[in-house]
């Protein structure tokens, strides 16, 4: 007979942590709630609006694109 699943778990974890890893909790929102995809798309028009008015921003971009490029000749 198999062993219950709260020991099964815990000799996974158990194993996770003497591989030196640990278990780290996060907290995302919601987006299943009521407005989350307006604030999304707000956000999202706030950020391209200060891209626009950013002259310098295309090429920084450019730039970090042709750092990438080269990194992936080597």
């Amino acid at each position: 007979m198999t062993a219950p699943v709260s020991q099964r778990v815990k000799k996974r974890r158990d194993a996770l942590r003497a591989a030196g890893l640990r278990p780290v909790q996060i907290w995302v929102p919601d987006a299943r709630r009521p407005g989350f995809a307006e604030e999304c798309r707000r956000q999202a028009f706030v950020v391209a609006a200060a891209d626009a008015a950013d002259p310098d921003l295309g090429g920084f971009l450019d730039a970090a694109l042709a750092g990438l490029a080269d990194e992936g000749e080597r």
